[in-house]
């Protein structure tokens, strides 16, 4: 993997603005460190599914580079904020991929302790100049505004978000090895979304 910060084409630049506060069109993306860290709760980890079929170990495949599973299952924003320091910011982060939150809207936590949580997460990972991409997740009957507040987040910080990262996974068996957890097909559409938010930094 390159350990040197790298210049994007312009195509590239166009959307890399959008997605970043305070760039101009003369601004080059530069992204330090070395590592792609999936981290997360248990749809980073992989529950449900064998270890080889987690998304970031699917992802991994995808993209021909090594990707770091820093997933727990049951993790909460609260835990993922505990353990940032050892699990991410000392492993070199160059792209970090978050599916954080959704233990939150599970267990009644109010969003705006979730969101604080999340914001220093994500504040923290890109004071290490490190890509930052949060999974969203949806859950009917739970959803307590939270999906607004990853957008508001997403808006604020520029970061990238993929709104809904179960979208079309939960409810069909074929895809789901539980009510939450995606099976290995599941988690393989789960890396295709994530590939696709990455690709242009790879």
């Amino acid at each position: 993997m390159r350990k040197k910060p790298f210049y994007l084409h312009i195509s590239v630049l166009l959307l890399a603005c959008s997605l970043f506060a305070g760039c101009s069109s003369n601004d080059p993306v530069v992204l330090s460190g070395e590592n792609i860290i999936c981290f997360g709760d248990s749809l980073t980890y992989g529950t449900g599914a064998a270890r080889n079929k987690s998304y970031p170990a699917q992802l991994s495949e995808m993209i021909g580079q090594p990707v770091i599973n820093a997933g727990i299952p049951g993790n909460t924003t609260a835990d993922g904020l505990k353990r940032l320091e050892a699990d991410v910011l000392e492993r070199s982060p160059r792209m970090v991929l978050i599916t954080l939150g959704g233990n939150d809207m599970k267990n009644g936590i109010d969003k705006k302790i979730a969101f604080k949580n999340l914001k220093n997460i994500v504040e923290a990972i890109q004071a290490k100049e490190a890509l930052v991409v949060i999974g969203g997740v949806k859950l009917l009957f739970w959803d307590r505004g939270y999906e607004e507040e990853y957008k508001k987040l997403a808006e604020e910080k520029g970061i990238i978000l993929i709104p809904n990262v179960l979208k079309g996974l939960i409810g069909h068996d074929g895809l789901m090895s539980d009510a939450i957890h995606p099976n290995a097909a599941g988690y393989e559409i789960m890396a295709k979304r994530f590939h696709k938010a990455i690709e242009p930094y790879l």
